[in-house]
């Protein structure tokens, strides 16, 4: 998954896909409120949804950039992007891969775990849906009160209505995604129906507010707010195709994605059947097997592949961007090759000749003793804590789903519930992970900054861990009175 949605980023842009993109975002408002909801909320959640390790913080702060932002403002709005759609990004991957594994210990039955899973991601998308809806306009606040002039602080009032609405627009049908085809696709179809509701209004000029706003001059910028990077005017301002065709690669992705997914069409179990498979390996009773063609990766490749064709790249060009994919994606394995053995580890601990319980039942044991009934108010921020230090929504569910399954068993309170806050606390966690915040400060030249950045992030991180957790306690203590 990784190695095809770094592949698809890197292909659009040698292609040229990305500029005209960025060029088609220019065009929609010199309101810099407006800019953020557009490009940032909705664009960067996409990106979020088809890509994810982080590749949204990553192309929308040199957009922003480009369009005048400081650079120190694009990392923090680029940063707050990875949220909501965090949980189902890259396909569902922190679902399918974090949550799956995770909950290793917790099911023997796989059918009663895919149940499991299919009500944890309905749970998962309504706390986003309620928490993320103000997720943009918590955005323009954040830009106006730090770059803004005091006068303007009124203007985060008047966007308020749109950036709401823009808020809805996106999370409305990622919740209706969420419920009818399961987690890989409301990242990807809530960011693009939110796309297409918000550019009509905005022609439309729905609930556009009558004032404007725009950062200072930039001679008055503070000196901490520029970074080193510089943007390439041709690669921002110069159209290089139409926007269909530049957005036709994401098209059949999500095409691809549906047709195999859909239980009523034969296509999904044509791909499942063909199978590599790995019995009893080196001589234990451990097999494994897999379905190379059904995986979100495999479907990200083909879809890169065939934008060579689609957007007629030259093969020099498609080798380039073939070699930076394999650097970034060799950086990303090697942490995935030390994380995930010990999480295995830490989940499977329970198979030991001293005959001790597993570590996450251990933990589950004594953090339940002592935070009681409010556990779901604290299983946010355990989650955020997680992806903080990993880095990773998906490695955050793999260490630690199994931890929160087990205190919810210890509490005799919902499983589903507090799996789900994991999740969601795991999503807001990415705001504040060290891995984010350096590598989208390296691509704007702002290394040195990351101590500053991390104390504005970790706002709108607490608060979506502190919804979240409030909206824990109420479907907790309704569930209790219903059942």
């Amino acid at each position: 998954i990784i190695f095809g949605a770094i592949l698809l980023i890197n292909v659009l842009q040698n292609s040229g896909a990305l500029a005209a993109i960025r060029n088609n975002f220019m065009q929609v408002s010199s309101d810099k409120r407006i800019q953020i909801i557009v490009i940032a909320w909705l664009f960067g959640s996409f990106l979020e949804g088809a890509a994810g390790f982080g590749t949204p913080a990553a192309i929308v702060a040199p957009l922003l950039l480009a369009l005048g932002f400081p650079a120190l403002s694009a990392v923090i709005i680029g940063l707050m992007v990875q949220s909501t759609s965090v949980t189902f990004g890259a396909m569902g991957t922190p679902i399918l891969v974090g949550l799956q594994n995770g909950l290793l210990s917790s099911f023997s039955n796989p059918g009663e775990k895919l149940a499991f899973l299919k009500s944890a991601t309905v749970c998962i998308a309504i706390i986003h849906t309620l928490v993320g809806t103000f997720i943009p306009w918590l955005m323009v606040v954040m830009t106006i009160l730090i770059f803004g002039e005091k006068k303007d602080r009124k203007k985060t009032i008047t966007i308020a209505p749109f950036a709401l609405f823009a808020g809805l627009s996106l999370t409305l049908p990622y919740l209706l995604t969420a419920i009818i085809l399961g987690p890989e696709f409301p990242s990807i179809f809530g960011p693009l129906i939110g796309l297409v509701v918000v550019r009509f209004a905005i022609r439309k000029r729905f609930l556009i507010p009558k004032d404007t706003w725009d950062f200072p001059e930039q001679r008055c910028w503070d000196s901490s707010w520029s970074g080193k990077a510089a943007v390439v005017a041709e690669d921002v301002h110069r159209p290089v195709m139409k926007p269909l065709k530049a957005w036709m690669p994401y098209i059949i992705l999500s095409v691809l994605l549906v047709l195999s997914r859909a239980p009523e069409l034969p296509i999904g179990a044509f791909l499942k059947s063909i199978k590599i498979k790995w019995p009893l390996i080196f001589k234990t009773s451990i097999s494994a097997e897999s379905s190379p063609l059904y995986l979100p990766g495999t479907i990200l490749i083909l879809s890169a592949l065939l934008t060579l064709f689609i957007h007629r790249m030259k093969a020099r060009d498609f080798v380039t961007a073939l070699k930076k994919t394999f650097r970034i994606s060799f950086a990303a394995g090697i942490v995935l090759v030390f994380t995930i053995p010990m999480v295995q580890i830490y989940i499977n601990s329970g198979m030991n000749s001293a005959g001790l319980n597993s570590m996450p039942v251990l933990l589950a044991g004594w953090t339940a003793d002592r935070f009681g009934s409010l556990w779901p108010l604290i299983s946010p921020g355990i989650g955020s804590i997680g992806a903080f230090i990993a880095g990773s929504n998906t490695l955050s569910n793999l260490m630690l789903a199994d931890f929160q399954y087990s205190v919810a068993a210890h509490l005799h309170i919902s499983g589903i519930v507090v799996v789900s806050l994991q999740a969601v606390g795991a999503a807001a966690g990415n705001m504040i992970a060290i891995h984010n915040i350096v590598a989208v400060s390296a691509v704007v030249g702002l290394i040195g900054k990351e101590g500053f950045i991390l104390r504005k992030t970790i706002l709108p991180t607490i608060y979506y861990v502190v919804a979240a957790g409030i909206i824990g306690m109420i479907f907790i203590h309704f569930m209790k009175m219903w059942f």
